[in-house]
């Protein structure tokens, strides 16, 4: 089956169903998703209905706008009939007749669908808003955490992911601040911090190394000055035991910090890598 097919029929069919819970026509069909799409379809009620009392920033409405009216022009949605009718023309027979109906209905499916996704987007951004300073074992942590990853999810590029995935461990790291008399909930967050370290480190050697492009190692080179001398604070507040643990972190940031000093050699991109990216050679001493 035409995979590229049965997704357009399965947004067409999200978009319908969304018309039915908003209170348009119904459509007598079913189709075998349905019971899959309607999930997602009470996901979107309840993010409508629920919205979070949290004022919106306007520069986030702003570019949602902008997002949704390039998509827009890029998926046709709001095209004159006339210019569908003149694309149309240029076929023949039953296809051609038939190209305007289709062509028409899909756009309806896909402004359907931009219009879930705006208003979801409107009330996840309160909720994210009102989760930003969510500690572990708070209610809106978890949401704090699904922020994080859809952010991910819509990043651009590796260097994008990899700064962010930094930004994060920086955000560990007020955390585990803040939870420091809690033995487990520290240890729970610096092993999340040290995560996201590995992972940013990692996008960000590796795209270095691939295109000889500094850029990614001067991120990580900030970033491991920044967060040493943060974590080094913290060895003043804890016992013995969480010191040990807190050493484990700044070892893990003086290895990130000599890979991307390796990877700055300017040495072959090597065939082998590790949770921290490519691993070249020792760099050759100075002379």
């Amino acid at each position: 089956m035409d995979s590229d097919l049965f997704s357009r029929r399965r947004a067409e069919r999200f978009a319908q169903l969304l018309d039915e819970a908003s209170g348009g026509r119904r459509h007598h069909v079913r189709s075998r998703v349905d019971d899959e799409l309607a999930a997602l379809v009470a996901v979107s009620q309840r993010l409508t209905a629920d919205r979070p009392d949290v004022k919106v920033d306007s520069e986030f409405r702003t570019g949602l706008r902008a997002m949704l009216v390039a998509t827009a022009e890029r998926e046709g949605i709001g095209t004159p009939a006339a210019k569908i009718k003149t694309t149309a023309a240029a076929g023949s027979g039953i296809r051609g007749s038939l190209l305007p109906a289709v062509t028409a209905r899909r756009a309806r499916a896909r402004g359907a669908i931009l219009v879930g996704i705006a208003a979801g987007a409107v009330a996840l951004s309160g909720i994210s808003a009102a989760s930003e300073n969510a500690l572990p074992g708070d209610a809106l942590y978890g949401m704090k955490r699904s922020t994080e990853r859809a952010q991910l999810a819509l990043a651009s590029s590796d260097i994008s992911r990899g700064q962010l995935f930094l930004d994060f461990a920086r955000t560990r790291l007020d955390e585990a601040d803040t939870v420091r008399d809690d033995r487990i909930g520290f240890g729970a967050v610096l092993d999340d911090m040290d995560a996201d370290t590995r992972q940013g480190v990692r996008l960000l050697t590796t795209v270095a190394a691939q295109r000889s492009d500094p850029a990614g190692l001067e991120a990580v080179n900030v970033f491991v000055t920044g967060q040493r001398r943060a974590v080094s604070g913290l060895l003043d507040r804890t016992d013995h035991v969480e010191r040990d643990r807190t050493r484990r972190s700044l070892a893990l940031l003086d290895a990130a910090r000599d890979r991307a000093d390796a990877i700055a050699c300017g040495l072959p991109t090597p065939a082998a890598s590790d949770a921290l990216g490519p691993a070249p050679g020792t760099c050759p001493a100075e002379r």
